[in-house]
C-alpha cells in the first residue's frame, strides 16, 4: 500500500511541477525534505503518536524553512500529517521516473562483479543512448556473485551477460537437463 500511496504524492508533485515549470526545481527539493526529515533523531520525533501532529508539522516546518522553501515546508507538513516521512524515498524514485518519462529519458542499471571505470561507464551509456535512441540514465552496481560480465537492465529487459549465468548454462548443458 505504501508503493501505490507514494506513487500518488510522486504524481501529484510532478503535475504541479510540470504546471510551474520547475520540475528540476522539485527534484531538489524533494531530496532536501527527504535529507532532513529522515535523519533519525529527526524521524523519531515526526512519527511519534504521542506527539500531536500539529507539533510534529511545525517542527518540520522549522527545519525546512530555510532549506526548502515554503513549497518544501508545505510538503514536509502534508507527509508528516498522513504519517508518510518513510515514504520519501519511493516518492523521490517515482518522481524520477515521471521526470526522466517525461524528457525522453529512460534508466538502466548495469551490474557488474567489480565497480565500473569510468570511462567504460561512458562508453556504455553513449553506446545505450545511441541504440536506444534516448539520453540514458545509468546507475551502476557491485554483485561479486556474477563473477565477470555484466547484467543489464532497462526498463523491463534484462541482459544477462554474466559469467555467473553463463557456467550455470554450461552446468546445465553437460548435465544433459
Amino acid at each position: 500500500m505504501a508503493g501505490a500511496a507514494a506513487k500518488r504524492y510522486a504524481r501529484a508533485i510532478f503535475e504541479l511541477a510540470g504546471e510551474q515549470g520547475q520540475v528540476e526545481e522539485w527534484a531538489r527539493r524533494l531530496v532536501t525534505v527527504r535529507d532532513v526529515l529522515s535523519r533519525p533523531d529527526v524521524r523519531a520525533v515526526l512519527t511519534n503518536p504521542s506527539i500531536a501532529v500539529q507539533r510534529r508539522q511545525d517542527a518540520a516546518a522549522a527545519l525546512l524553512e530555510q532549506r526548502a522553501g515554503p513549497e518544501g515546508v508545505n510538503l514536509a507538513r502534508l507527509v508528516v500529517g498522513a504519517n508518510r516521512v518513510r515514504d520519501l524515498d519511493t516518492i523521490i524514485e517515482e518522481y524520477g521516473r515521471l521526470a526522466d518519462e517525461a524528457a525522453g529519458r529512460v534508466r538502466a542499471t548495469a551490474t557488474t562483479a567489480v565497480p565500473l571505470d569510468p570511462a567504460v561507464t561512458d562508453e556504455l551509456v553513449s553506446s545505450l543512448s545511441r541504440k536506444l535512441g534516448r539520453e540514458v540514465r545509468l546507475e551502476s552496481r557491485v554483485d561479486p556473485a556474477i563473477v565477470g560480465g555484466l547484467v543489464l537492465r532497462i526498463g523491463d529487459r534484462v541482459i544477462d551477460a554474466s559469467v555467473a549465468t553463463r557456467l550455470q548454462q554450461l552446468r546445465r548443458q553437460l548435465a544433459g537437463v
